[in-house]
């Protein structure tokens, strides 16, 4: 409870609509507009009062977000809450110095009960949530992540089907699993099928069922994984791999929300969810007749991409920590830890299998290591450790020269980043930080 002088307080570094001042008002706060420029950057604490700042980054550009991260290091003891949309989410790394600043953020549009409730906590009227953890399954802080948290965020909530997009082992599965446990459907099936593994006689009676004597074998009535997860959410993995019946099936279900069991010509009305994952590039499948264009556009009504591990260099280390602490919980072993040349290696690594193969090296590791520290040689990780002397072993000064040689390269070595690792010298990573420095796009140089 405060007392009858003080009051509580948002410090507001942005503009707030009429609507979210209300709303602060009615739960008891008063909000005050400040500015980030201003002498001592507008904060004033008055003892007693219960005082919150909020960095509303709806707008706001590399520069704004950091004069904001500036100004938040300045006030430590502060608590801070971030408002960005998802446009600024993405512009690392002046978001992910704000993130690391804030005690929780949000995206537009604002959940204002969420807000309310925070404040509360931060106030002292609840305890303290843990955080993420609504986003079961997500681990990291890099900006990549929680452009993938707050996307998850927002499209959990509503109906609509999502494509998830990404290279193999980012955790397509995990983002679908994360958005049916942040749905409304959460308490009802969660069905996961990999369209790729399904036998291609077999996958129309695997996700649509059978009647009774459809075809030979079909001794039963046997129900289709779309309607054993009636009410909940189906995950189809690597959805390109589906053969044209089973897209045309699909497609009627997402567009009628109706299916026929093989053998039957009755019409079932089905409540579920479609959320899609593929690795090829769909628009590519459909240019080449492989994919119906009007199912790629029933399912990717919203796209979630799962960003590459070498995006997310910022997570590798607590990645590892954690695969290796589960592992310790489940087996007997010496590792406690990683060396410091190892976490170089992990760091610098350029991850083609991505978090999948991360998991496999540090369990692999944490078996083979003999001490406490896993090594470099443990995760079999020695070419990744000059990783650093890769600018300088290029032996070129001028721009213009550099991102030459790397595409001649490229195109010598037929885009085989390894083998142009070798070549110039340097690691895989170094290779994809100079294309992306020179907004190389391996996909259109081929």
């Amino acid at each position: 409870m405060t007392s009858d002088t003080s009051i509580r307080c948002v410090v507001w570094f942005g503009q707030p609509t009429s609507a979210e001042r209300t709303r602060l008002a009615q739960a008891g706060w008063h909000t005050r507009v400040a500015d980030a420029n201003a002498q001592g950057g507008g904060v004033g604490i008055r003892r007693g009062d219960t005082v919150v700042a909020m960095a509303d980054l709806r707008n706001a550009d590399a520069d704004a977000l950091r004069e904001m991260a500036r100004l938040m290091a300045d006030h430590p003891r502060l608590p801070w809450l971030a408002l960005l949309s998802t446009e600024t989410v993405v512009q690392a790394p002046e978001v992910e110095r704000v993130l690391r600043a804030s005690i929780d953020f949000f995206t537009a549009p604002i959940d204002m009960q969420r807000l309310i409730e925070t404040l509360g906590t931060l106030a002292g009227d609840a305890p303290a949530p843990v955080p993420y953890a609504d986003v079961p399954g997500i681990t990291g802080s890099s900006a990549a992540m929680m452009a993938v948290v707050a996307s998850l965020r927002k499209y959990a909530p509503v109906d609509l089907p999502v494509l998830i997009t990404g290279e193999t082992g980012t955790g397509k599965e995990i983002a679908a699993r994360a958005l049916h446990k942040l749905s409304p459907r959460r308490d009802h099936p969660f069905a996961a099928i990999n369209c790729g593994a399904l036998p291609a006689n077999l996958v129309q009676s695997e996700l649509f069922g059978h009647e009774r004597g459809s075809f030979t074998g079909a001794n039963a009535r046997r129900i289709g994984h779309f309607e054993a997860a009636a009410g909940g959410t189906v995950f189809l993995d690597e959805v390109g791999d589906l053969p044209p019946d089973a897209q045309i099936s699909l497609l009627r279900l997402l567009q009628e929300g109706t299916l026929e069991r093989v053998g039957s010509t009755q019409s079932i009305k089905l409540d579920v969810r479609v959320l899609a994952a593929t690795h090829v590039d769909l628009e590519k499948a459909v240019a080449q007749g492989r994919f119906r264009e009007d199912l790629y556009y029933r399912l990717n009504v919203l796209r979630l991409r799962m960003p590459a591990l070498r995006e997310r260099e910022d997570d590798v280390l607590q990645l590892a920590q954690l695969f290796l602490d589960v592992f310790r919980k489940q087996h007997d072993c010496n590792a406690r830890t990683f060396s410091a040349l190892s976490r170089k290696a992990l760091r610098d690594f350029a991850w083609p299998g991505n978090v999948r193969e991360l998991l496999n090296r540090v369990q692999r590791a944490a078996v083979v290591a003999e001490g406490a520290q896993i090594s470099v040689a443990d995760l079999d990780l020695q070419d990744a450790i000059t990783m650093r002397a890769g600018h300088s072993s290029l032996g070129l000064t001028r721009t213009s020269a550099e991102r030459d040689a790397v595409v001649a390269c490229l195109r010598e070595t037929r885009f085989n980043i390894s083998e142009c690792a070798r070549r110039l010298k340097v690691s895989r990573v170094t290779i994809y930080r100079l294309c992306k420095k020179h907004q190389l796009v391996l996909e259109d140089m081929h």
